[in-house]
């Protein structure tokens, strides 16, 4: 079982000329199907939230995923990568294309070399899909421009959350970050660094300005977040993928942190957040689009068509 939301888009030429431009942009979460092996003829970053999966390369050889990661999928370049059929993984995606791609390419914000990058934090990143993800509303008259402008930010943040060049250059913030949803204390942590509490709180506090316990509690609540705006899991499964065996626990936390509880937080978001869910293995025949206007009989209710293939 799985849920999925995207939105594709056909910018106009004078669109291309910004340097930048978003072809389509999707969430997706749980045991997705098998993508590939295929070939694209633009750019699409597929970053990965939680869980974990596998990636295989033109050659035939076979990564591992684990979150948080990034998916580099180069137009002209076979690639073939799937969820973890137990556990599935979740899955944020941006297709892109523009003049601008060869310049960031160039200055290494998009590798050609690395198709599966580590991250140490993907909060950043997925703030800015979801920047594009508000602006793929239906009816946004400078649904273009935002999204491209939203790419390029995209891309940096990207830069920046790569595990090898962390913006503070602190191992132990990128470690944390990567661990954020285990179940485990700040004791737990610590030892797995060989570190004392004490020791792992200076190191924090000196590199983030805050405790490991809040370091770790926005990381966790800001997943828990998007999980809540963008999945249909109950709260307790929500609470389980950001590190909470307690669901009650989590609600009560959730409730003082955000203020307001996990459902009410959901519902407020889901007056904003376009789009819907399908548990449909799209047609590989038919790849999926979403058009931005229904057939002229459709009634409200109608889902949009899809004809479009997800990355």
């Amino acid at each position: 079982m799985y849920h999925t939301w995207m939105r594709y888009f056909t910018p106009s030429p004078v669109h291309h000329r910004l340097g930048l431009v978003c072809l389509g942009v999707g969430l997706q979460h749980g045991r997705l199907p098998t993508v590939g092996p295929r070939v694209l003829d633009h750019h699409v970053a597929v970053l990965i939230g939680a869980g974990g999966g596998w990636y295989r390369d033109p050659e035939g050889r076979r990564t591992t995923v684990t979150a948080p990661a990034l998916l580099w999928l180069l137009p002209g370049v076979p690639h073939h990568y799937g969820a973890d059929p137990e556990t599935g993984w979740d899955e944020s995606f941006v297709d892109f294309t523009g003049p601008a791609t060869a310049t960031y390419t160039e200055l290494g914000y998009i590798e050609t070399d690395r198709p599966v990058v580590p991250l140490s934090d993907a909060a950043t990143a997925r703030t800015a899909v979801g920047r594009i993800v508000r602006a793929a509303r239906r009816g946004n008259p400078l649904l273009e421009v935002e999204t491209g402008a939203a790419v390029h930010e995209l891309l940096v943040e990207l830069r920046r959350a790569r595990a090898d060049t962390n913006a503070e250059g602190d191992l132990v913030l990128q470690a944390l970050a990567r661990d954020a949803f285990l179940p485990l204390s700040v004791a737990e942590h610590a030892a797995r660094h060989g570190m004392t509490p004490a020791e792992l709180r200076n190191a924090v506090r000196g590199g983030a300005g805050c405790s490991p316990k809040d370091y770790l509690l926005g990381i966790r609540l800001g997943r828990a977040k998007e999980l809540l705006a963008t999945t249909e899991l109950p709260v307790a499964a929500v609470a389980r993928r950001v590190g909470y065996d307690d669901p009650a626990y989590f609600s009560r936390l959730f409730t003082r942190r955000v203020g307001t509880a996990p459902i009410r937080f959901r519902e407020r978001q889901g007056r904003t957040v376009p789009g819907g869910w399908s548990d449909r293995v799209p047609d590989p025949d038919h790849p999926p689009t979403i058009t931005t206007t229904p057939p002229r009989d459709a009634s409200p209710e109608t889902p949009p068509r899809a004809t479009r293939r997800r990355p």
